[in-house]
C-alpha cells in the first residue's frame, strides 16, 4: 500500500469526495430555477479545470524532452484524434457522441481503479476492487444508454429496477466489509462504484452524469496539484504568498483553458445550427485529455514513475 499525506483534504478530495454530488444535488433540487447556472459553474470550476490540468505537464522541461522523444504518442496520435473527432461529429454525430460517452466512462473507471490501487492492502482486495468497479460502471453505462438514448423501461418498472440496483449495491458493499473490513479503502472503493449511479435516479442526462463525476474531477485536480507543487515546477511559488500560490503560470494555463472550453460548452444550447456545432471544440479537448492521460499516467514507463508517481506518493 502506498503512503499518502494523511490529511482532511486528501480524504474529502480523493478517498471519499461524496460531498460534491450531495452539494450538487441539494442545489439542483432546492433551486431548480438555477439549474443552467449550476451546470455552467460546475463545468467551469471542476470539469474544464480538470481537463485543463493535463496541459501544464507539457510546460515542464523534463516532461517536454520526454514528449519530444515520443513524437508518435504525443504529437501524431493527438493530431489524428483531433481530425477523427471533427470528421465524426459532422458525418456520424449520434454514433460519435455514444463513443464519446463510452470513452468518458472508461476513462473515469480507469482513474477510479487507479486511485483504489494507491490504497489497497492486498492483491485479493485489489482484484475485487478492479472487477467490481469495472462491472458497476459498465452496468451504469448501459443503464444510461437504455434510459436516455434508447428508452426501454417505463417509470413504474424503473422504480422497481432502482430498488433492485440499490439492493445489489448494498450487498456488494456489505460483502466487501465482511471480506476486507470497513476502512478508508472501502470508502474509496464505494466512490469508484457510485460515480455513475445517478444515472439510475436523476432524470436529466446532463445532471445524471455531472453529479457523480464531480468526484472524479476533484480527485484529478488534487492529484495533479500535488504533482505540480511537489516537483516545484513553479519555482516562483512562495509558500507564504497566497497570490503566487493561486496565480502561478500553471494555474493560469488551466484557467485560460477552462474559460475557453466552458465558453464553447454553452454553444450546444444555442438555436443556430452552425454555432451549435462548435461544441465539438470542448468535446475534442476531452477526447485528447482521455488519450494523453492514458500516456502520462502509465506507470509502467520509467519517466512517469520518476516524474509523476513519486511526487504523488511522497510527502
Amino acid at each position: 500500500m502506498y503512503s499518502f499525506e494523511n490529511n482532511k483534504a486528501e480524504f474529502f478530495l480523493i478517498k471519499f469526495p461524496i460531498i460534491f454530488p450531495i452539494i450538487y444535488g441539494l442545489i439542483l433540487y432546492s433551486f431548480p430555477q438555477f439549474e443552467t447556472q449550476l451546470v455552467i459553474l460546475t463545468i467551469f470550476l471542476l470539469a474544464e479545470t480538470h481537463f485543463g490540468a493535463t496541459w501544464p505537464f507539457f510546460l515542464d522541461k523534463v516532461n517536454f524532452e520526454y514528449i519530444k522523444s515520443k513524437k508518435i504518442s504525443f504529437i501524431i496520435i493527438p493530431i489524428i484524434i483531433t481530425i477523427l473527432c471533427l470528421l465524426s461529429f459532422v458525418i456520424i454525430r449520434d454514433l460519435f457522441l455514444l463513443i464519446f460517452f463510452a470513452a468518458n466512462v472508461f476513462h473515469v473507471t480507469r482513474q477510479s481503479w487507479g486511485v483504489c490501487k494507491l490504497y489497497s492492502n492486498n492483491e485479493m482486495e485489489k482484484k475485487f476492487q478492479e472487477y467490481l468497479i469495472y462491472l458497476t460502471n459498465t452496468f451504469f453505462f448501459f443503464v444510461a444508454f437504455f434510459r436516455f438514448y434508447f428508452p426501454l423501461i417505463n417509470d413504474e418498472l424503473f422504480f422497481i429496477f432502482n430498488i433492485l440496483v440499490f439492493a445489489l449495491l448494498s450487498s456488494i458493499f456489505i460483502y466487501y466489509i465482511y471480506k476486507f473490513k470497513f476502512s478508508e479503502n472501502f470508502l474509496t472503493f464505494v466512490t469508484g462504484c457510485l460515480i455513475f449511479y445517478p444515472t439510475c435516479f436523476v432524470s436529466n442526462p446532463v445532471h445524471a452524469i455531472i453529479m457523480g463525476v464531480t468526484m472524479h474531477y476533484t480527485q484529478y485536480l488534487y492529484l495533479t496539484h500535488k504533482v505540480y507543487v511537489k516537483r516545484n515546477m513553479n519555482s516562483d511559488l512562495d509558500k507564504d504568498n497566497i497570490f503566487k500560490k493561486i496565480f502561478n503560470r500553471y494555474a493560469i494555463v488551466i484557467l485560460i483553458y477552462a474559460s475557453i472550453m466552458a465558453f464553447f460548452s454553452n454553444f450546444g444550447r444555442l438555436n443556430n445550427d452552425f454555432l451549435k456545432m462548435l461544441i465539438i471544440i470542448p468535446i475534442t479537448g476531452q477526447m485528447l485529455h482521455f488519450y494523453l492521460d492514458s500516456q502520462l499516467w502509465k506507470f509502467s514507463e520509467k519517466h512517469n514513475r520518476e516524474n509523476i508517481l513519486k511526487h504523488i506518493l511522497g510527502n
